[in-house]
């Protein structure tokens, strides 16, 4: 019987079932599983009830190694436990699922199968994760799509019951977690039926408990392990016909029936692929298509039931006719004869005449292709080679299979609609928002996927749209759109846009230009397509229309799109999508209160007839058009030319193996080339009101506004168009100078927020222009002349002032972090500082994202080329892996010193070698200084003359002659990981009492995966898994640090006081032991404006939420310092204001008003606590 239908992703789907099936959940986020913990936990704090009529017992735990801790623990004390959970995550999840599967506890952990992070992270899609978990004894069931999600994770479920075996149930990360898709929903009621109490009745009474007391064996010897593994052999056996038992049932009840195995194709196929996953449905959606239209004889295999492997049912499942098959793995296991699902179906045919060949695709969500699949086919039919690869190109071990034709196989009446938006601009949320109005109001098929990049904000996304009469299992990207529509300008000459459009298609614009000047601005090529093709042209001025809200504060773009797209598409009545709209606006915006709710109603009603349709010429003549812009400046690096310029331009599938590196390493100093001209508004500077204070500086998020002091010379060849003011103080006649990088501004407004000037409006230093107000005053060829000029020239000024720290050329810029990001000044600070000697341990979080994605980097060099080396291991392990950086350098120094003192007491060794090795020694101790620098290099330019002589000790000194200068080792990430994943490892690095600087980006919130909760969250937030407030204490980590009695401890706001927190981080970096700075970072996940995150940050102190203070173990007498001010601001408007805790309000009605005292009280006893422990330390 059909259900009710639904437009949900596949995180729904699988949360949907758990939730009914579950009584408690642990859970911990990572990409892209997380959503999953969210609505549990949402549903938990709705009070929704399970099918048993009982709330679901939610925790989140400190990892994915805790969380699966905790499943092991209700389950053998008798309760039905899930997670959910994606690679590293998985893979921590291990040591305890063999242990939870060798005690027999049916359980299901569902998996958004991910990629591995190995020569990097990648957040996307494959199977390498859940295929390192084939030896645990879980049985694997793979979900191939949203619909086959809802109904296989309920068999999963069933069937550990029955079976007593547990089940790792997954469906491919990002293609089908976070493909929106119209299904049909099974009830709780229809699940509860399929039930079978007795089962449930077995697994409790097995439960620990006094009344029946067991003990569940702790050790076996040599004599009896052995045997005992072999005890669960029949239990294995039995998973098979049970999958199927329960597979049937859900059939009675859906009408979709499975098996372990399905075939479709030709029943009389001679090449035969095997594969599971999402790449089913387009390996399907293909055969089906050539058989019909070509009379091949293709076939598929859709594993379901991956372990145990049914070989029986598995020989029976493939055709008789079968001579070749091919078997597709999505993962990459180095050095083995075959991925795993290949060694399987080779086993399973031993003996058969069939040949047989593996091959690798869609690694990280990789795109998969009808017309890479028809190349397989044909790649197997011309006895292929084995161990190939589709999708890529390897021109260095020639694995690759080359796709020659190119297919079109969507069924007929399928529309696919395309739209390019900016990261964080809201176009992903108002198409998800589409498809589920076009779900909801029509009769057809609906899917969304959304593709974009693991940038924090201003990332390129495209979501790709499609619905039709017949049901779609295109798990692809669209590349021939009916309809394409572009939010941002910027994006015309830097992507083709049009690429693909069909003839008579309609193409969608939001930009500034009326709609008798918007086609003037299209390139050539564009205009072309236009014409040729018969498109329909239409453009919407979104900005202007979002202005007259300005409690939006520049936002609503997307709800304009949306407007716009169903007025001009005709998908449905528009009267429908109207109503859609406003409804999906109200669901969207509730838990932000009703004000943005109906600010977002009104921009809905004025976009209504905002969209114009633009006049297309009949041929080109005299009409004008935009250049391609130039995005790699002629004299780049190769590694630009072949690696950054294709990723910007999307074009990244095409890069080659061979412009790969083998471990990883790329260049640094590369975000710089990105230029991308994103931001709506610039700051301009206005000199003859600057009071030269280098606050705007340092509070930019991106590095993207500096100051410069320039000595007269240097300004002989200045362009007249280069403005600047006497210095103050002045030294020898210096000049000073603010300069804005307007192609790399995001326009958050931080710097016109935080400039003291600006108190007066007819006074103000900084006032908003544009880009091309900017260009036209030569502010392109300022920032150039800007950048050639000699950097860090301090005339009377000191690092010891904010001002003075600011002439420091950063080297950490133009990163991809969110517009106004509370976090990435610090880091900015960091690189200022101490950058030239810094090595960098990175935390898995927002600060890896921005720091190191591929391939453009925001660390860069001064100019001889020294700067930060940074790098990334994991999550959990970021503190053991600084750790091992100290341990390293201080073993390197220790060497090189040895084999110093050897050549230097040699009587052989010239005496200019000599006095530069003497000279670089006598900085040995005191070396983070320039005048060590200079002596290393020296000593490294003379050991070049004598690289041909051959002496050991020499050689050794020539190989570690780096390390005559020490080191900075700073230890960078978030809240979640310092106080929950990464706490022990941060713990015993403290006490270990070596010389490392870790920096706490506080954020309150794991930042980087939503915005869940963590330790750091204090009483009363709302954030993912807190839906109802969080009820608990924040972690008071600092006081914990201070306990050693030998750790350097601070806490700062940078916006509250600058100086305070710039003495921190020079009072840690000069500390001769472990620091620790915890440095509050307002967040996007906060609900503020973010154009104020530094004006947060001083609020927050005022009210006495956030603490400022430094206890500094070089100081013996007086280690304590209480740096913040007696609160003079309302704690309850300040948490009021931010909407993490004004949509409690929505959340927990009932309990609001207690946490929100609850949360000052708690506030109030942290600063005693702080204040009180501080007087004992004096």
């Amino acid at each position: 019987m059909p259900g009710k239908t639904i437009t949900v992703d596949g995180n729904y789907a699988a949360a949907h079932i758990a939730y009914a099936l579950s009584e408690v959940s642990a859970i911990y986020p990572i990409t892209p599983s997380s959503t999953m913990g969210e609505w549990i936990d949402e549903w938990a704090s709705q009070h929704k009830k399970n099918i048993w009529g009982e709330e679901v017992r939610v925790a989140e735990m400190q990892s994915e190694a805790g969380a699966a801790g905790a499943v092991h623990g209700a389950l053998a004390a008798g309760s039905l436990t899930s997670t959910y959970t994606a690679s590293q995550g998985l893979l921590l999840m291990i040591p305890v699922m063999h242990k939870m599967a060798g005690e027999m506890l049916p359980h299901v952990i569902h998996v958004a199968a991910r990629a591995i992070a190995a020569q990097s992270l990648a957040i996307f899609g494959d199977h390498s994760d859940v295929m390192g978990c084939r030896n645990t004894g879980y049985a694997m069931l793979a979900a191939n799509s949203v619909q086959e999600e809802m109904d296989l994770a309920l068999v999963a479920h069933l069937s550990t019951y029955k079976s007593k075996v547990p089940f790792l149930q997954f469906f491919d990360g990002f293609r089908t977690s976070h493909e929106v898709h119209k299904i049909e929903e099974i009830s709780y009621e229809d699940i509860a039926k399929l039930v079978e109490p007795k089962y449930i009745e077995e697994f409790r009474n097995r439960a620990m408990r006094p009344e029946a007391p067991i003990c569940k064996v702790g050790a076996q010897n040599t004599d009896v392990y052995f045997q005992g593994r072999e005890t669960v052999n029949k239990y294995y056996d039995a998973v098979p016909d049970i999958v199927q038992e329960y597979m049937d049932k859900v059939a009675a009840l859906t009408g979709r029936q499975y098996h372990p195995f399905d075939y479709a194709g030709a029943p009389d196929a001679t090449d035969v692929i095997v594969a599971m996953g999402s790449g089913c449905e387009t390996i399907e959606e293909t055969i089906e298509y050539l058989n019909a239209k070509r009379g091949t004889k293709y076939g598929l295999v859709k594993v379901r039931l991956y372990r145990p492997f049914d070989v029986k049912r598995f020989l029976e499942t493939l055709p008789s006719t079968a001579k070749r098959v091919t078997v597709l793995d999505r993962t990459k296991e180095p050095g083995s004869i075959g991925e795993p699902l290949y060694l399987d179906v080779v086993a399973a045919l031993a003996g058969k005449d069939i040949r047989i060949i593996g091959g690798r695709y869609g690694l990280s969500s990789k795109e998969f292709t009808p017309s890479m699949v028809l190349a397989v086919y044909k790649h197997a039919e011309n006895n292929g080679f084995h161990g190939f690869t589709v999708g890529i190109e390897d021109d260095v071990t020639h694995k690759s299979i080359e796709v020659k034709e190119h297919i079109v196989t969507e069924p007929e009446g399928t529309t696919n609609c395309m739209f390019w938006g900016l990261g964080s601009d809201g176009t992903v949320g108002a198409n998800k928002n589409s498809i589920k109005i076009i779900g909801q109001y029509t009769n057809k098929d609906a899917q969304a996927y959304f593709a974009y990049d693991s940038k924090k904000s201003f990332g390129v996304t495209v979501s790709h749209l499609r619905f039709g009469d017949k049901p779609i299992k295109s798990t692809y990207l669209i590349t021939a759109p009916d309809f394409v529509s572009c939010s941002a300008h910027a994006y015309i000459g830097r992507y083709d846009l049009l690429k693909g459009i069909k003839e008579g298609g309609t193409f969608l614009l939001n930009s500034p230009w009326s709609k008798e000047e918007a086609f003037s601005h299209l390139t050539r090529d564009m205009q072309k397509t236009i014409i040729d093709k018969k498109i329909k042209f239409y453009n919407v001025d979104a900005e202007s229309l979002i202005e007259q809200q300005p409690g939006l504060r520049g936002k609503g773009a997307n709800t304009v799109m949306m407007v716009a797209y169903f007025k001009v598409s005709g998908i449905i009545p528009f009267e429908q999508a109207l109503e859609g709209m406003r409804e999906m606006t109200k669901k969207t915006f509730k838990k932000k209160g009703d004000d943005v709710v109906n600010m977002n109603l009104a921009l809905i009603d004025a976009a209504v007839d905002a969209c114009q349709e633009v006049v297309v010429p009949a041929s080109l003549d005299e009409v004008c058009a935009a250049e391609d812009v130039k995005l790699i400046p002629d004299d780049a690096s190769e590694f630009a030319k072949k690696i950054i310029e294709p990723s910007m331009r999307q074009k990244g599938d095409d890069i080659p193996v061979s412009a790969m590196s083998v471990d990883g390493v790329i260049p640094t100093g590369t975000a710089c080339l990105e230029k991308r001209g994103i931001a709506p508004r610039v700051p301009h500077w206005n000199s003859e009101y600057c009071i030269q204070c280098g606050i705007c500086a340092s509070a930019c998020p991106h590095a993207a506004i500096r100051t410069k002091l320039i000595e007269a010379d240097d300004l002989k060849n200045a362009p007249d168009s280069f403005n600047t003011v006497d210095a103050k103080p002045n030294d020898h006649g210096e000049k000073f100078k603010v300069q804005v990088y307007c192609k790399d501004c995001t326009g958050c407004g931080v710097c016109v927020d935080q400039c003291p000037m600006n108190k007066n409006p007819e006074k103000a230093a900084l006032t908003w222009s544009s880009i091309e107000k900017e260009e036209e005053a030569c502010e392109t060829v300022n920032e150039k002349f800007f950048d050639e000029l000699p950097d860090n020239v301090m005339g009377k000024n000191t690092t010891k002032t904010i001002k003075g720290a600011m002439l420091r050329k950063p080297l950490f810029e133009f990163s991809g972090a969110c517009a106004g990001c509370g976090e990435t000044p610090y880091v900015k600070l960091v690189s200022q500082l101490f950058g030239e000697n810094v090595i960098v341990a990175n935390a898995t979080g927002c600060s890896s994202i921005y720091s190191g994605t591929f391939p453009t980097i925001p660390y860069t060099t001064n100019k001889c080329g020294r700067g930060p080396a940074w790098a990334n291991s994991l999550f959990e392990d970021n503190a053991e892996f600084g750790f091992g950086m100290r341990l390293a350098v201080d073993q390197n120094r220790t060497t090189l010193k040895s084999y110093v003192e050897k050549v230097v007491s040699n009587e052989k060794t010239p005496a200019d070698l000599k006095e530069a090795l003497e000279g670089a020694m006598a900085h040995f101790e005191n070396s983070k200084t320039e005048e060590a620098i200079a002596a290393q290099d020296k000593a490294k330019e003379v050991l070049a003359k004598y690289a041909d002589v051959e002496c050991p000790d020499l050689a050794k000194v020539r190989e570690l002659q780096d390390y005559f200068t020490d080191k900075s080792v700073w230890i960078i990430g978030g809240d979640g990981w310092a106080n929950d994943i990464g706490y022990g490892g941060i713990d015993h690095v403290l006490a270990q009492d070596k010389d490392v600087n870790i920096l706490v980006l506080d954020t309150e919130v794991y930042s980087n995966t939503g915005g869940q909760a963590s330790k750091s969250t204090p009483t009363g937030a709302v954030a993912k898994f807190a839906t109802g407030g969080k009820r608990t204490y924040k972690k008071n980590m600092g006081l914990m640090s201070m306990s050693y009695g030998y750790v350097y401890v601070a806490s700062v706001a940078l916006g509250a006081d600058r100086a305070q927190t710039l003495k921190a981080f020079q009072e840690a970096e000069a500390y001769k032991g472990p620091s620790i700075i915890f440095a509050y970072a307002p967040c996007i996940a906060h609900g503020i404006d973010m154009s104020k995150t530094q004006t947060e940050q001083k609020r927050a102190v005022e009210a006495g939420y956030f603490p400022l203070y430094r206890y500094n173990p070089a100081n013996p007498e007086a280690p304590f310092t209480w740096d913040a001010k007696d609160p003079k601001g309302s704690y309850q408007e300040f948490i009021r204001s931010e909407g993490r805790y004004k949509s409690l309000l929505k959340t927990n009605p009932e309990a609001a008003e207690a946490l929100y005292t609850q949360a000052e009280e708690d506030a109030a006893k942290r600063m005693a606590v702080y204040k009180a422990v501080g007087e004992l330390m004096k």
